[in-house]
């Protein structure tokens, strides 16, 4: 029967514990697949989940998962906090109780060694105390390796299991006694750094408190967020931490977002500046009125994203997927072959072969492959999004890594997004400087222009809104006049003025104008019917960090950095240079940036777009990886963008880029290592020297370098 996709109103998400390894992950879901009410099921190994597309109850979930135990939780339900402190207080659980089988069967395998050396090889003691080893240290291991036998599903632990009844079948009880509590704790080592890595994200889940106090009819309650409602009014505490987004309505403090946006620095909050989950209140008592459910939140949406991310394969994944489906049937056949073709061609040993072929399923086991990407991939996504990068899956990780072009948009991005007054010049010397920048701003309040902000910063404090404006005009496009104390005041472009006035500017004050527009600024005059006043130049400020973050970039091989914008080409090519970026286009409208990202495809591969997420959506979704800057509390970034740098700070990209550089380096060589060992142990066929020994100890130290290794990505520092 062919399965087809659901849609997501009948898709049902369940938190799973107990998986040791991505095999059994993948077994897992094929048994689900298997029920007769799923349409279809994927299991997200990395997050410990699985979302079902039909109708499944958890006794059935929870039967296809027998082989390995697993314990399944629907995400939602107010159990699921009960279980992940079980889950952790099994953690916490005491060594000897925690591994007190794996304890137990090297207790009884030391026994049966001296009793080996005491009684003989072939005594019925040693050989009974040896089979106690292998069944308690791998009952577990047995009862799915028949099973999967049985069912003619050939994974790493029925290639295991025919290890050990061949082994027994020929009298090896010593040597498959320890090739099982090897195996095992190759198992335990798996599945300790997958839970390692896990955890790196995990503990974001518990940044916001489940708790807070809400002021209702004036009376204070402690309550559970979960019951917390939009409107509902929050108070915090310094030193707490928030525990719902919202708006502050009363009181300010400095508020550290570290663990949303990576940044260090504590951020000033006054009335009606946004807060969010999960963020600490470090000075003043606040006074938050809630504007999202709990499971809305910043917070909640990150997670949820991130746990998607894992679930994204990566191309590497992929890989490691389509060869390890093919690899163990190879396996298979190769044992098969060492076991029968020397002796039936040779006339050689048979128990001397069959041992070898035995030893050849053993080293066939694919516990290093199969975990050299998952664990390299959820470490790295947990290290980004500690450092305030939410990468939301696999594939855009290794395409970070691959780029050979990145695209940003000017304004917010490369610049601060906010006009500031960089020139106030007097011509005048009759006039008071301080005097006309209070009538400017007064005319300048009166006025609804973008530019207007700057010069009202500039002025503030100089009391200019009691300063009485008669006669307001406003040229749309050009500028403003007004009237003040009997004076006409205009403050507009240079254009404007030789619109209404014939006579030249003069060439000092043209020369000025034209070194200003030269370095990107937007140039505006004040005149009276006299003269030409003032000049007042207003620019969008390059951003401190943009020329060292390009120039990384370069260092970084970046072989092209473009910057796209819709401002003119004098003030772009002046921020371009700036900045130090390869390439500007400007006077660019959406479709135009669409059409530069499709042509630097073209020309380059790779390329990624960073912007804020909104206004070059369509150039961030045309790109290889769409990257949204100063994406925090934005909606619409976290949902279009590929990559969100959640703090407003480009300083994170060039981290990104080596992140995942690292990343592919690290995945490559886990798969080249895992391969090559496995080449080695089986060149030692050929002179008869691979012993279960060594196969299971290849194998064993395989799994724990690889795993070793993806764990030192969770070190990576930005």
């Amino acid at each position: 029967m062919i399965k087809k996709n659901s849609d997501s109103a009948n898709k049902h998400v369940y938190r799973v514990q107990g998986f040791s390894c991505a095999n059994c992950a993948g077994k897992f879901e094929r048994n689900v697949n298997a029920l007769p009410g799923v349409s279809e099921a994927k299991v997200n190994f990395g997050a410990s989940k699985i979302s079902v597309y039909g109708e499944a109850s958890v006794e059935q979930l929870e039967k296809a998962g027998a082989f390995e135990h697993l314990k399944v939780t629907p995400e939602h339900e107010q159990s699921l906090a009960s279980s992940e402190g079980s889950q952790q207080d099994k953690a916490k659980m005491p060594f000897y109780k925690k591994y007190r089988e794996l304890l137990f069967a090297m207790l009884f395998l030391l026994t049966g060694v001296i009793s080996f050396f005491i009684n003989g090889e072939e005594n019925i003691v040693t050989i009974l105390l040896f089979v106690i080893t292998i069944f308690t240290s791998g009952s577990d291991l047995l009862k799915v390796g028949l099973i999967n036998l049985r069912q003619f599903d050939f994974d790493m632990k029925t290639l295991m299991t025919l290890a050990v009844i061949g082994g027994a079948i020929i009298g090896e009880w010593f040597e498959v006694a320890v090739v099982v509590i090897l195996f095992a704790i190759s198992e335990e080592l798996e599945r300790f750094s997958m839970d390692r890595a896990r955890r790196s994200i995990q503990s974001l889940m518990n940044i916001a408190p489940k708790r807070a106090l809400i002021r209702r009819n004036g009376q204070d309650h402690m309550v559970p967020v979960e019951s917390i409602e939009v409107g509902d009014d929050m108070i915090v505490k310094p030193g707490e931490k928030i525990a719902m987004d919202g708006v502050v309505i009363k009181g300010h403090s400095s508020v550290n977002q570290a663990a949303i946006t990576g940044e260090s620095v504590p951020v000033e909050k006054h009335v009606d500046d946004t807060v969010f989950a999960g963020t600490l209140n470090e000075e003043g008592l606040m006074e938050v009125r809630v504007t999202k459910h709990v499971k809305d939140t910043t917070i909640a949406k990150i997670i949820h994203l991130i746990e998607e991310a894992q679930a994204e394969r990566a191309p590497a994944q992929a890989f490691v997927d389509k060869f390890a489906k093919y690899y163990t049937p190879i396996i298979m056949i190769i044992a098969l072959l060492v076991a029968i073709i020397p002796p039936l061609a040779f006339g050689l040993s048979w128990q001397a072969w069959v041992y070898q072929g035995l030893a050849v399923l053993v080293v066939g086991c694919p516990c290093a492959l199969v975990v050299s990407t998952p664990i390299s991939i959820v470490s790295a996504i947990g290290n980004a999004a500690k450092n305030g990068i939410l990468i939301k899956g696999g594939i855009y990780l290794e395409e970070i890594g691959s780029l050979k072009a990145i695209a940003f948009d000017k304004t917010g991005t490369l610049t601060k997004g906010v006009p500031v007054v960089t020139t106030y010049q007097v011509f005048c010397d009759q006039q008071d400087k301080d005097g006309l920048l209070k009538n400017i701003a007064a005319l300048e309040y009166q006025s609804q222009h973008p530019l207007a902000s700057a010069i009202l910063k500039e002025a503030e404090g100089t009391g200019f809104e009691k300063i009485d404006v008669s006669e307001f005009q406003s040229l749309t496009g050009k500028g403003i006049k007004g009237t003040i104390a009997g004076d006409v005041y205009w403050i507009g472009s240079p254009h404007l003025f030789q619109e209404h006035f014939s006579e030249r500017i003069g060439r000092s004050i043209e020369t000025r104008i034209k070194n200003l527009q030269l370095q990107g600024q937007t140039v505006m005059l004040v005149w009276t019917k006299e003269a030409v006043l003032a000049v007042i130049a207003v620019a969008d400020q390059v951003r401190l960090s943009s020329p060292s973050v390009i120039r990384q970039l370069h260092e970084a091989n970046i072989q092209e950095t473009v910057m796209l914008t819709g401002d003119n080409q004098i003030t772009a090519h002046a921020i371009g240079e700036q900045v130090g970026v390869t390439r500007v286009q400007a006077e660019l409208m959406p479709e135009d940036k669409l059409n530069a990202i499709r042509a630097l495809s073209d020309q380059f591969g790779k390329v990624a777009m960073v912007g804020d997420g909104v206004n070059d959506a369509p150039a961030l979704a045309a790109a290889t990886v769409g990257i949204a800057m100063g994406s925090v509390g934005t909606d619409t970034a976290l949902e279009t963008a590929d990559v969100a740098l959640m703090g407003d700070d480009l300083t994170k990209l060039p981290f990104v880029v080596k992140l995942s550089r690292k990343t592919l380096r690290v995945i490559k060589s886990n798969i080249t290592f895992s391969i090559l060992i496995k080449l080695v142990a089986l060149l030692l066929v050929v002179p008869g020297w691979l012993t279960l020994w060594i196969a299971i100890l290849s194998d064993m130290g395989a799994t724990l370098l690889v795993s070793l290794n993806s764990m030192r990505l969770m070190r990576v520092k930005a």
